[in-house]
């Protein structure tokens, strides 16, 4: 096959692709919309999601911090007791 056949099939090549050009990108396009649909649906679930997490995780943190302040007149004395003796028996040790 010479040059000029090659270069005749390549221009006809050509012609017939930019002439089916909007058959073949319509279906890309109806496509990549509906990937940007199920995107934005899975974005706003996984949102829900993070905001009931977050939700749970606060509840958790006050429950936690009125139980804490709830047995305090319980655990800070015996924290101090217990560090009292702590202080204490380290002090009565001999270091070599």
């Amino acid at each position: 096959m010479n040059t000029f056949l090659k270069v005749l099939l390549c221009l006809v090549l050509g012609i017939v692709a930019i002439k089916l050009l909007p058959l073949l990108v319509l279906p890309v396009i109806l496509v990549g919309l509906a990937l940007l649909v199920v995107g934005i649906l899975l974005g706003g679930g996984v949102a829900a999601v993070a905001g009931v997490g977050l939700a749970v995780l606060t509840g958790l943190l006050v429950v936690t911090v009125v139980l804490v302040a709830a047995l305090s007149p319980v655990w800070i004395p015996v924290l101090a007791i217990v560090g009292l003796i702590a202080l204490i028996r380290r002090s009565g040790r001999v270091r070599a």
